[in-house]
């Protein structure tokens, strides 16, 4: 939202107005929650796969910057051209989602397509979902993505045409796995990765 030439934050439980002071502290807030949920072992206590999951991760990544972490947005959101799931198709979408298959690296990329073009929430929605991913990736293939050799431009780039082709999130995807899924520094670093995708380059999840 714009005003004067000032962007307007998202309404948020910081009581910051400014977009600028906003994605400064939810960076820091958001990515010491990240490695909190890898440090007190609730990550491995998720259902991989799920939903409620997702919701879990959401939840505690932004539950101190936002009302609605966690919680299914009731507005339609869209990024260029493309528009994420109506609202009043989310529910049904979310449900059949968690129907689907998850026991190969093609079906698991597919879920997170699906996952992805459904964005649940308001706000958080990549970087929750990558942790998503990675959960499932290790509850299923004793994998996990290391982002840091993810390309930013060629993921998002994949991301933007995987509802219609997903053939190249699953190349890009597939290239960058890793077996080491309890690495601490793994981890950090596809936070990190994470938050640069989405234009946070502030802090290092290591330093906070």
């Amino acid at each position: 939202m714009e005003m004067k030439g000032v962007t307007m934050a998202l309404e948020n439980k910081l009581g910051l107005t400014s977009s600028t002071d906003l994605a400064r502290e939810e960076e820091r807030i958001s990515k010491k929650k990240a490695l909190a949920l890898f440090e007190n072992g609730m990550l491995d206590k998720l259902e991989a796969g799920t939903f409620s999951a997702l919701q879990t991760i959401h939840q505690y990544l932004f539950e101190e910057i936002y009302d609605f972490a966690g919680k299914i947005r009731t507005v339609n959101i869209s990024k260029g051209n493309f528009r994420f799931a109506p609202v009043m198709y989310l529910q049904a979408a979310l449900d059949n989602i968690d129907k689907m298959p998850q026991s190969t690296f093609d079906e698991i990329v597919e879920k997170y397509v699906e996952m992805n073009i459904a964005h649940p929430f308001r706000e958080g929605n990549g970087r929750s979902m990558r942790i998503w991913l990675d959960l499932i990736f290790k509850a299923e293939l004793q994998k996990v993505v290391d982002w840091s050799k993810v390309d930013k431009e060629d993921y998002l780039l994949a991301m933007e045409r995987s509802p219609i082709r997903d053939i190249e999130i699953k190349y890009i995807l597939k290239n960058a796995l890793t077996d080491e899924i309890n690495s601490r520094e793994v981890y950090m670093k596809g936070i990190d990765h994470s938050y640069y995708y989405e234009g946070y380059v502030t802090f290092k999840t290591e330093e906070l």
